[in-house]
């Protein structure tokens, strides 16, 4: 629970739009991208899960969109994160905090662009039953 209270606390203070955060395969997301469960909890008709997900150097999530809000944080790498327009819509390092919203208008895609991987620690508050993600097509970017 102290871990998802954590997470929570890291969420509260996002102000800005990004991450994605969970492995979609719509794309598909990239070789050895993966997410471990850290902690669960059900609260009425909300899943919080607080989960790891690593992105190794030049691979990427594959596009997406979630059911619920997502909040993370980058605990080492940095990340880059690109909206349905195709344009960035952020490049977040080590350290930094995002807040990523619901709904199949708030597609996107996370990549890994450095030389190390990026981990990120991600608090889903989801509906229950949620699946981590939903999978969207590329929307007609060059790149995946």
């Amino acid at each position: 629970m102290r871990k998802i209270l954590r997470a929570a606390a890291v969420g509260a203070a996002c102000t800005t739009l990004s991450l994605t955060s969970a492995v979609a395969q719509a794309t598909p997301g990239g070789p050895g991208v993966t997410g471990k469960v850290l902690d669960q909890r059900t609260i009425g008709n909300r899943d919080y899960i607080l989960r790891q997900v690593t992105i190794p150097p030049g691979q990427g999530t594959g596009w997406h969109y979630h059911d619920g809000t997502l909040y993370a944080y980058v605990k080492q790498g940095t990340l880059s994160h690109f909206d349905a327009t195709c344009a960035s819509d952020g490049v977040y390092d080590q350290g930094s905090s995002l807040k990523e919203p619901s709904g199949a208008n708030h597609a996107h895609l996370g990549q890994n662009r450095g030389t190390t991987d990026v981990v990120l620690e991600v608090l889903y508050v989801l509906p229950h039953g949620a699946p981590f993600a939903e999978d969207a097509p590329n929307p007609g970017c060059t790149f995946q």
